[in-house]
C-alpha cells in the first residue's frame, strides 16, 4: 500500500439498501475512521433515495463522508472495497442492483484520474441527487474538477426523489 507524505482531502459516497441500511452506513463510517492514513472529519446527514437504474428493490440510504487521507487513490479505493466485503457485499452482474453496502470514491483532492477500475472525480456526481445533495451539505464550496463548485451544480430533476432522513 502506498501512502503520501501529505494529507489529501477526499469524499466518499456511502449507500445501502439491505440488512439495516442506516446501521450499515454507521458501521462503514466507523470502519473508515479506524483505517491508518485516514482522518474522517465530516459525514452528511442520511438521505433516502429511490433506486437508480430501474431494478425493483428497496429504497437506499445514502451519505457522503469527507476525509483526509495519506493513502494513494488506488489504495483508498482498495480500502473502500475491503470495507464493502467485510460488511457482506457480494459483487454480482446486476448493475444498479440492491446491495448491503456501496462505497464510491467521489473526489480525491483536485486530481483527475481515468484508469481501469478508477475514475475520479466519480462520473455520476452531477447526475445523482443522492450524491449531490449530501455532498452539498458538507462541502458546498468544493470544486469538483470538470464540474465546478458543488453549490453550482444543478440538481437533476429527472432523477427519482431524494429526501433527508430526520
Amino acid at each position: 500500500m502506498s501512502s503520501h507524505k501529505h494529507w489529501y482531502p477526499a469524499y466518499v459516497g456511502i449507500g445501502s439498501n439491505l440488512q439495516g441500511p442506516a446501521r450499515q452506513i454507521d458501521e462503514a463510517t466507523d470502519l473508515l475512521a479506524e483505517i491508518p492514513g485516514i482522518q474522517l472529519f465530516s459525514v452528511s446527514q442520511k438521505y433516502r433515495s429511490a433506486p437508480f437504474g430501474g431494478v425493483e428493490q428497496p429504497d437506499f440510504v445514502n451519505v457522503v463522508a469527507a476525509l483526509l487521507t495519506r493513502l494513494a487513490p488506488q489504495d483508498l479505493l482498495g480500502t473502500l472495497q475491503d470495507i464493502e466485503i467485510r460488511q457482506g457485499r457480494e459483487r454480482n452482474n446486476i448493475r444498479w442492483g440492491p446491495r448491503v453496502l456501496d462505497l464510491d470514491l467521489l473526489v480525491y483532492s483536485d486530481w483527475k484520474i481515468d484508469e481501469p477500475g478508477l475514475t475520479v472525480p466519480h462520473p455520476g456526481i452531477g447526475e445523482r441527487n443522492f450524491v449531490l445533495l449530501p455532498l452539498g451539505e458538507i462541502a458546498p464550496e468544493l470544486v469538483v474538477p470538470g464540474l465546478g463548485r458543488v453549490a453550482g451544480i444543478p440538481v437533476n430533476m429527472d432523477e427519482p426523489s431524494v429526501s433527508r432522513i430526520t
